[in-house]
């Protein structure tokens, strides 16, 4: 295909999505994930990270909901909204793979490791990042989900309750957040899912967290290195990373906190001021576009960015708005209502402590 005959496909993809839209009107909305690329965003009724966007998605009376990220995201939706509402994921491949790090067989072969060797049960904790069924196996079991912006608030109460705190998928979100409450890392561990025990030696009483071995393939090619490259080539810059960085990458950076932190960090900061930002690459170009009174850098350049999110383009949001348009229903996410319910219970907890 010729650039021109590509430019032309992509023109009346634009313009076909926006009359839609037009036609559509409160039918439908079309909800964008920070990370998505700039083409399928602009369309976007509302931006966010994804428990902000399913939540919003409630909060409408729209009957179709376009998810433009990932799967778990999607069944976050279609937990939280109401039963004639309709989520659908642009792509049915876009998946997440710290999500896919953990699934319900193995948490059910760690939770009893885990009661036989310390003796009774830990407070689960479940990052949002994760599939609707471990979400209700943490409901079932009296625990809860989390977010990057309410985990240390999360993790506090938890350790209030239980004696431990059972903290998956991302060992780096629970080992960031626990350190920042005063845990010392040798009173953490981590449960290594393919090898079916607990590294770090023998259990020791004084164990407050034990976290799963998952990890973002996005946020953990994050290194010190890069952050000593940066202050090294531009002095004076700032540097704000996720917390779903290592734990090393994090003491090294300036300021850690969640997308919408690291958002509002830019917009409050001064004109002139410098930043390096550890986190996917689509929002930190985004950012750098609409603060140029600012200097903006990705931390490390050559980390490309979410492999999985970036499924979602502006073919597949063309053919998902078009077949709305249409009356025809593909790509919908159901989540069956035995997890649904036990996910939502998880979820809910969340959300009554703030």
């Amino acid at each position: 295909m010729s650039t021109r005959t590509h430019e032309i496909l992509r023109e009346v993809m634009l313009q076909e999505i926006k009359t839609a839209k037009e036609k559509l009107g409160k039918e439908m909305v079309i909800l964008g994930h920070h990370y998505q690329r700039d083409e399928v965003i602009q369309f976007a009724d509302f931006r966010g990270d994804s428990l902000r966007l399913a939540r919003l998605a409630a909060e409408t009376d729209a009957r179709f909901i376009l998810f433009c990220g990932v799967h778990f995201m999607a069944e976050t939706a279609d937990i939280l909204t109401a039963p004639e509402q309709t989520v659908i994921l642009p792509d049915p491949k876009a998946g997440c793979s710290m999500a896919d790090m953990v699934n319900r067989d193995e948490l059910e072969e760690a939770w009893e490791l885990l009661i036989d060797t310390y003796g009774d049960p830990p407070f689960p904790i479940t990052y949002v990042n994760s599939s609707a069924e471990v979400k209700a196996f943490v409901g079932q079991h009296g625990g809860m989900t989390v977010t990057s912006s309410n985990a240390e608030r999360i993790m506090a109460y938890a350790l209030r309750e239980r004696k431990r705190i059972f903290f998956l998928p991302d060992q780096h979100l629970g080992r960031n957040t626990a350190y920042r409450l005063g845990i010392p890392l040798e009173a953490m561990k981590v449960y290594n899912p393919r090898e079916m025990r607990i590294e770090g030696g023998e259990a020791r009483e004084d164990t407050k967290v034990i976290l799963w071995k998952g990890h973002c393939s996005v946020h953990q090619r994050f290194d010190p290195v890069h952050v000593r490259k940066m202050r090294e080539e531009h002095p004076g810059i700032r540097v704000i990373v996720h917390p779903e960085c290592k734990f090393e990458t994090v003491q090294e950076a300036d300021e850690s906190g969640s997308t919408e932190y690291i958002i509002k960090a830019i917009e409050r900061a001064p004109a002139g001021t410098k930043w390096a930002i550890g986190t996917e690459h689509n929002l930190v170009y985004r950012l750098a576009k609409e603060h140029p009174e600012q200097e903006i850098y990705s931390l490390n350049p050559i980390v490309c960015a979410c492999y999985t999110m970036n499924r979602i383009d502006l073919p597949h949001l063309h053919e998902s708005v078009m077949n709305v348009l249409n009356g025809e229903r593909k790509n919908v996410i159901r989540v069956p209502e035995e997890i649904a319910s036990w996910a939502k219970v998880a979820i809910e907890r969340m959300l009554r402590l703030g």
